[in-house]
C-alpha cells in the first residue's frame, strides 16, 4: 500500500474526477460552488452544497491506519487513554478555508476532508479545564475576570508543560495528543431578530458535527525522567485522578466546541479505557471503574 495520498489518486484516474464526500469537500467541489454562490442564485447553491455534505462521512481508510497502537508502550511509567463520546449538541469549530459559501464552515482536515478537531485545541482546552478544578474561577473572581497574579499549580506544570513563550525553568508536558476525527456532517442555522421588529434579520448558516456523531479523545501519559536541578515529576497516583476528572468536566459539563457560552459541544462519554505495559488494556463504562484500575497498575510500581 501508499502511504502517499496524492501518490494513491494518480493511480486511480477515475478516482480523480468523481471525488465523493469526504474528499470531495476540500476540492474542486467546493470552489466550483464557491464561485456560483457569486454568481447564482445563493439559496439554491447553499443548498446544493448542503445535500451533497450533510449526510454520513466514510474515514478514509489512511486515516484509520495511522492511528495510535498502545499496545505495547515502551515503558511501564507511561499510561495512555481512549474515551469514547457522542455529542448531545451540535459541534464547531471553523475551518481556515479561506474562500468557501458557507459562512461558517466546519474544520476539515485539508486532504481528506473530514470534520476533526485537533490535539492542539485538545491540549489547550483541557488545560483550561485542570485549572477550572485547580480554582480558576475563584480567581477570576477575585480579580475582575483577569489572569493576573495567576501561576498554574505544579500538577498541571507537570501534565502540560509551560504556557509558549516562557523561557525561565521552561520544561514539556507529560501529555501527547492526538487528533479526533467525526463522520458526520450537519446544519445550524441562527437567525438574529430585530429588536423593532422583533422578526429574523438574515440568517447564519453554520456547518457543523450534528448531535449523535461519536468521537474518541486519545491521549498518551509520558512522563519526563528529571534532569538534575529540576523539580521532581508529579506522583501519577495524584496527578491522573484529577486529570480524568477534568476529562469528565470538560465533556459533559463545559462542552469542547465553539460557542460553548450557548451550550454547544457538550457530550455523553460512552466508555473509558485505558493501556498499560504490564498491566494490559482495561474498558470500563464509569470513571470511577478506570481510575481504581489504573490505581491498582501504579501501586505495583511504574518502574520502566
Amino acid at each position: 500500500m501508499t502511504w502517499d495520498y496524492f501518490v494513491d489518486l494518480a493511480n486511480n484516474a477515475s478516482q480523480q474526477e468523481t471525488l465523493a464526500p469526504p474528499e470531495g469537500l476540500v476540492g474542486g467541489f467546493v470552489d466550483k460552488v464557491s464561485v456560483l454562490f457569486c454568481q447564482d442564485d445563493k439559496e439554491k447553491v447553499r443548498r446544493r452544497y448542503m445535500n451533497r455534505s450533510g449526510k454520513d462521512i466514510t474515514i478514509p481508510y489512511l486515516i484509520s491506519r495511522t492511528e495510535p497502537d498502545f499496545s505495547s508502550l515502551p515503558s511501564s511509567a507511561w499510561l495512555a487513554f481512549q474515551v469514547d463520546f457522542a455529542l448531545l449538541t451540535p459541534w464547531y469549530s471553523k475551518d481556515d478555508r479561506v474562500f468557501h459559501l458557507m459562512d461558517n464552515p466546519v474544520r476539515k482536515d485539508r486532504v481528506f476532508g473530514v470534520p476533526f478537531m485537533a490535539a492542539s485545541s485538545w491540549k489547550g482546552m483541557l488545560r483550561w479545564a485542570c485549572r477550572m478544578h485547580a480554582g480558576l474561577l475563584e480567581h477570576l473572581e477575585k480579580h475582575g475576570g483577569r489572569l493576573d497574579g495567576w501561576r498554574d499549580p505544579d500538577w498541571i506544570l507537570h501534565l502540560f508543560g509551560n504556557e509558549k513563550g516562557e523561557g525561565e525553568e521552561f520544561s514539556r508536558g507529560a501529555l501527547a495528543f492526538y487528533p479526533t476525527w467525526f463522520d458526520r456532517i450537519g446544519f445550524e442555522v441562527i437567525n438574529p431578530h430585530s429588536r423593532e421588529r422583533r422578526a429574523g434579520t438574515q440568517p447564519i448558516y453554520y456547518e457543523v458535527v450534528p448531535p449523535g456523531a461519536k468521537g474518541t479523545l486519545t491521549l498518551l501519559y509520558a512522563p519526563w525522567a528529571p534532569w538534575p536541578g529540576m523539580k521532581p515529576a508529579a506522583k501519577a497516583e495524584e496527578v491522573l485522578p484529577m486529570l480524568l476528572e477534568a476529562i469528565e468536566a470538560l465533556l459533559t459539563t463545559y462542552g469542547i466546541s465553539a460557542k460553548r457560552t450557548v451550550g454547544w459541544g457538550t457530550a455523553e462519554i460512552t466508555k473509558w479505557r485505558a493501556f498499560h505495559k504490564t498491566g494490559g488494556n482495561v474498558e470500563k463504562n464509569n470513571r470511577a471503574d478506570l481510575e481504581q484500575e489504573v490505581q491498582t497498575w501504579l501501586s505495583k510500581g511504574t518502574k520502566a
